[in-house]
């Protein structure tokens, strides 16, 4: 038995229904991540398991206890939200001491778990301080504090992230991963930021309109899509609109390459999409697909250098590694593009941009991924 259970759970508000039976079992100590666009009901899942939304239909189980209809304080568990809601009267040892003064534990008890967790989150200094004394990222900290102060069985963070700048956001995703691994803490963490997700999860649940698209580690996740959704919302693609000619072959702007078109005919039109780090300027054995092009963008990235080149009417982007003994080519001059057939995304006959014009849940084709969902 799986140590955080969701069974079946639906919401509807009056003709609006925002999830469609969500089921997804938890290990004890696992980070998952419910990934997203906003309105697809990542957060009001959240806010079930929490307590704070009751759901239409389903259960919600922890540690083999059926939490549905409990108030959020009879569950055990500790909540981040988007704005911390610190207290603004509160110091912020009280502000940490809060849910184990509810929660009836003995002021010596008290003072010595706040000093712990201070500790922990690396501010022992500012007990006496207030929330506007603090930089954003010290109010996130002490918002982490607070919440698994009463050793909760579940962490739940509510994009505890998006209202830092982006320095402050990528050396605080290290930190509460590696405070959770260390405290073992099963944590659900909500966001819309793709980075995030791949950069902090054990597994990452992919949601749309309501929907589970996928469920899967994030190398899963980001190398074997299961859904168009999927492909397009994590990572970035490029489009290739081609004519299957026959068997694998399929003729992009004149040029014959080797893509896997799942059930397309002869005289098909199809959407091939290919990440910018399956491209390069330099042939291999693995790389037998070769492309001509035109070179429309040269953008320095630091590390990487990502161009785009154009063939016919699409483009795709390339990722280089910034090598200072070899320029990029220049802008309009014309380059050979070289990426593995297993590398091709086929989105389907006729298909458009990945997510227009079909329901999320179509599958992608491709010789690396299941061709079901």
């Amino acid at each position: 038995m799986s140590f955080l259970e969701i069974a079946g759970v639906a919401k509807s508000f009056g003709a609006n229904t925002v999830l469609h039976g969500f089921d997804l079992a938890v290990e004890k100590g696992e980070f998952v991540t419910f990934l997203g666009p906003s309105g697809c009901g990542k957060t009001t899942m959240l806010r079930i398991v929490a307590g704070f939304e009751t759901a239409s239909r389903g259960t919600v189980r922890i540690d083999g206890q059926d939490v549905t209809d409990l108030a959020p304080n009879a569950r055990r568990i500790g909540m981040v939200f988007q704005a911390y809601a610190l207290f603004p009267n509160m110091s912020v040892a009280d502000n940490v001491a809060f849910g184990l003064k509810v929660a009836g534990v003995p002021k010596a008890e008290r003072r010595s778990r706040v000093e712990d967790m201070l500790r922990l989150i690396g501010l022992p200094h500012i007990a006496d301080r207030y929330p506007y004394q603090l930089s954003g990222g010290q109010q996130q900290r002490v918002a982490l504090a607070r919440a698994i102060a009463p050793r909760p069985r579940v962490l739940l963070l509510d994009e505890p992230l998006s209202a830092l700048d982006a320095k402050i956001r990528v050396s605080l995703r290290t930190e509460i991963r590696d405070l959770q691994r260390e405290l073992g803490i099963t944590t659900i963490f909500v966001t819309h930021d793709q980075e995030e997700a791949l950069s902090m999860s054990d597994r990452i649940v992919v949601m749309s309109e309501g929907r589970i698209e996928q469920v899967g580690t994030p190398f899963e996740i980001y190398n074997r899509p299961r859904t168009r959704f999927v492909a397009s919302f994590v990572g970035t693609l490029g489009l290739l609109k081609g004519e299957v000619a026959h068997g694998d072959r399929v003729v992009v702007d004149g040029q014959e390459i080797e893509a896997h078109a799942g059930e397309a005919r002869v005289g098909d039109t199809v959407t091939l999409a290919l990440r910018p780090e399956a491209l390069s300027l330099h042939p291999s054995r693995e790389r037998s697909n070769e492309l001509r092009g035109e070179i429309t963008s040269v953008a320095f990235l630091g590390s990487v250098v990502r161009l785009r080149a154009r063939f016919g009417r699409d483009e795709l982007m390339i990722d280089t590694f910034n090598d200072p003994a070899l320029p990029p080519p220049n802008l309009g001059s014309t380059v050979k593009v070289h990426f593995a057939p297993v590398d091709v995304l086929c989105l389907g006959a006729g298909a458009g941009a990945p997510g227009a014009g079909a329901r999320p849940s179509t599958p992608v084709t491709g010789l690396r991924m299941p061709l079901a969902v």
